[in-house]
């Protein structure tokens, strides 16, 4: 349904959209085609916006949250972290290429150590506005990995950097809303400043999109949808604390699995 919705806000009819189908490839090359030679990123600023508006207000009701219910709050984070990562998961195709990039990135990013260097940033970011929230850097990266890795954040981005509607996005920043409002209320400032990165990470899809948006295929957003569900379901382990695992360190399997699929697929 949503890559119908990227048809219907082109040029291409959503009839022409079905009665092509069968080639998904040159189905999905036809409806990135730009409805005219200009666009912008106003659903990546409200998206961007409604993730401080909600996170703000989370902070308000942090400050008078008691201890107990705090607890509470986290599991519940916890299982609706679990619970969005499955639903992105169900559809899963490629199964060996998915779970080859898995292993791949993972090694990639263990040998970057890119959490350490996460951890450092968010450490030299307390330190430097002298943020007293000892959730920061878990609030920043659970925040940001809910809010940008999905297929909303990637067809969203696509149909607005090629011109589209940003309809996507305005329903995605809705959502976000509640969520940050939720996360914030739990993991505190971190939340908020999650923001920061969500707009430049949407931005920048936006504008591969407006250059290279033929690269994002049908097969290749469900890949990346599948990664990114699996992540997920390991950042619900550790907000649980069922077992520490190193998400930060996997996130490099999002640029293998596009890249093999790209190639294989």
């Amino acid at each position: 349904m949503l890559f119908q919705q990227i048809a219907c806000n082109s040029n291409l009819s959503c009839s022409n959209f079905v009665n092509c189908k069968s080639d998904k490839k040159l189905v999905f090359l036809s409806c990135i085609k730009h409805k005219n030679s200009q666009t912008d990123m106003i659903g990546t600023i409200v998206n961007t916006a409604a993730v401080i508006a909600g996170g703000t207000i989370g902070l308000l009701l942090n400050k008078n949250m008691p201890q107990r219910i705090t607890g509470i709050y986290f599991q519940a984070v916890g299982l609706f972290t679990l619970a969005i990562g499955i639903s992105m998961v169900v559809k899963m195709d490629h199964i060996l290429i998915v779970v080859g990039s898995l292993a791949i990135g993972s090694l990639l990013g263990e040998w970057l150590n890119i959490e350490a260097g996460a951890e450092r940033l968010s450490n030299y970011l307390k330190a430097r506005f002298k943020i007293g929230s000892d959730k920061f850097s878990e609030g920043l990266i659970t925040a940001f990995l809910l809010f940008c890795i999905g297929s909303m954040t990637i067809l969203g981005t696509i149909q607005e950097g090629t011109g589209g509607s940003s309809d996507l996005l305005y329903t995605k920043s809705l959502m976000d809303f509640f969520s940050a409002l939720l996360l914030a209320s739990a993991f505190g400032v971190g939340v908020v400043v999650s923001a920061i990165p969500l707009f430049i990470f949407q931005a920048l899809l936006t504008l591969l999109a407006m250059y290279a948006g033929s690269f994002f295929t049908p097969t290749i957003i469900l890949g990346l949808t599948s990664v990114g569900g699996i992540l997920l379901i390991g950042l619900g382990i550790n907000i649980l604390e069922i077992k520490k695992l190193r998400i930060m360190n996997m996130l490099p399997a999002l640029i293998v699995v596009a890249v093999l699929l790209w190639c294989f697929a």
